[in-house]
């Protein structure tokens, strides 16, 4: 029995289906390839925001611009998530940008409400409409495929606006970091997913970090209750934005006309002091409390800087020199390093000296939750571990003298026992000997991790004055800490001797 075939005839060619499709599977068309970006829209979490994204593209000058082309956006999802496909192969950088439209809204994560002009206020945790003119950015590169929108990243891009080259890859890295310095965030912390604050309690594993980021975020719209000067996030996020775009930098302690960075750091304060009253989980509430502290450490170091330097602006996150930059690109290293030194109360001393990197890491500080020790000034306690090592550091010519960190653990009924207190004594020189003030110090940055060679974990102080750290939720077995020194250039030194403590 012969098979069944439909003849096709045309131009004097008859062609049956059968061969049609053998050569059209002899000949298979090449897919294209795309690269996936996901990331995440918090501001509160917006949902069904519009999101494009565009690869960024240098032109025969060096000039990186968005390769814009005409697509449908997507709808960012109820916990604010997005997807795009992108054209191409996961190389180079990407904008990512989000407008609203009359389907938009945004969770309400401010407390105890978030107030709108001409409506009722909406209750903390309830969704609110956004309006038209909102507007987010964010950067990032296409190997990572994460490229989340905040408030912060917004500044972040227009700041790298600003640059020679555009929104080059070096640009936004330096914008990122700036931002960061601002708002006294963690290195990287602008990549980390801000969580949802109004479901705090559902996130244990959460970092305070990551909470920390969300919590500026929502400062952009905590200045919107109880001030008639601005009704709208938008109108918030425009003037900050507006500053950033004309001079690189944002308001210190304010005008009276413009949101300073005062403002946004001490509702920060405020509303993790506010979560704390509402969250249940122990872990969560003693998270808040380090987050809280951050930004009280960081509104005292702003309003101590103004008032010794009267500093005006906050331009590449170094308030503490109080110099007014205004570069196109901000975060750039002047070259000049800082030397770590550390104290401890154990038997073994070396001498301590550093060096210098070209990194810089914004500056943030930790509370001692056990209550016994304070900041600032020497700790006592009732139980002391000593921490020693046999490896001892190079002196580099620097003619501070110095000894490793010490690990102290209070009494078990006021500090768990899976933590370790960290103590230190600021450096008086540099590497080449020059004196260094404490003015000249912009803070600390604490590394550790359960493997000598491999500190994966950090923690940054961004007050001079601080002299110890509380570093909690260790895990049990050996932990390895180092310290180094960060200064109000931007500039950090090589990191101290490595000691430990066993958990």
């Amino acid at each position: 029995m012969l098979p069944a075939v439909v003849l096709l005839s045309g131009c004097g060619l008859d062609i049956t289906s059968e061969e049609s499709t053998t050569a059209a599977q002899a000949a298979p068309a090449t897919p294209e390839p795309t690269v996936q970006i996901a990331g995440a829209a918090v501001k509160g979490i917006i949902q069904q925001g519009l999101v494009v994204a565009n690869r960024l593209i240098a032109d025969k000058d060096g000039y990186y611009a968005p390769q814009r082309q005409a697509a449908k956006p997507v709808l960012t999802a109820d916990d604010g998530s997005y997807t795009w496909q992108l054209r191409g192969k996961a190389e180079g950088w990407a904008l990512v940008e989000l407008s609203a439209d009359g389907g938009t809204r945004m969770v309400c994560d401010v407390l105890p409400q978030c107030d709108q002009a001409g409506a009722e206020p909406v209750p903390f945790g309830q969704v609110m409409p956004l309006d038209s003119n909102f507007s987010l950015l964010g950067a990032g590169d296409l190997r990572n495929e994460t490229v989340n929108l905040t408030p912060l990243t917004h500044l972040a891009v227009k700041l790298a606006e600003r640059s020679s080259e555009g929104l080059s890859p070096t640009a936004i890295s330096s914008a990122y970091t700036t931002v960061e310095n601002w708002f006294a965030l963690p290195a990287g912390a602008l990549r980390l997913t801000p969580p949802d604050l109004t479901n705090l309690d559902g996130m244990t594993g959460v970092t305070a970090d990551a909470i920390q980021v969300a919590i500026a975020n929502a400062s952009f719209l905590a200045l919107v209750n109880d001030n008639a000067q601005w009704d709208s996030i938008s109108a918030v996020l425009d003037d900050v934005t507006s500053q950033v775009s004309a001079t690189g930098q944002i308001s210190v302690m304010g005008d009276g006309t413009n949101v300073a960075l005062a403002d946004l750091v001490s509702a920060a304060a405020l509303q993790s002091s506010e979560l704390q009253n509402v969250v249940n989980s122990s872990v969560i509430s003693q998270k808040l409390v380090v987050v809280e502290y951050r930004n009280v450490q960081r509104f005292k170091t702003i309003a101590d800087v103004n008032e010794e330097s009267n500093a005006d602006v906050a331009d590449s996150g170094d308030t503490t020199d109080g110099t007014t930059g205004g570069d196109e690109t901000a975060g750039t290293d002047s070259g000049s390093t800082t030397d770590t030194s550390t104290d401890t109360s154990t038997d073994t001393s070396t001498d301590t000296s550093t060096g210098s990197t070209d990194e810089q890491v914004a500056g943030t500080t930790e509370p001692d939750t056990s209550g016994d020790s304070t900041s600032g000034g020497d700790t006592t306690t009732d139980t002391t571990t000593d921490t020693t090592t046999d490896e001892t550091v190079a002196d580099t010519g620097t003619d501070t003298e110095t000894s490793e960190p010490v690990t102290e653990t209070t009494p078990e009924e006021t500090a768990p026992a899976n933590t370790a207190l960290l103590s230190w004594t600021a450096p008086l020189t540099r590497e080449n000997g020059d004196s260094l003030a404490m003015g000249e110090i912009a803070g600390f940055e604490v590394v550790y991790g359960t493997s000598a060679e491999n500190l994966d974990q950090s923690l940054a102080i961004g007050d001079a004055s601080v002299d110890e750290l509380l570093v909690d939720e260790l895990t049990e077995g050996t932990w390895y800490f180092a310290i180094r020194t960060l200064d109000t250039d931007g500039n950090r030194s090589r990191l101290s001797e490595v000691v430990y403590k066993q958990i």
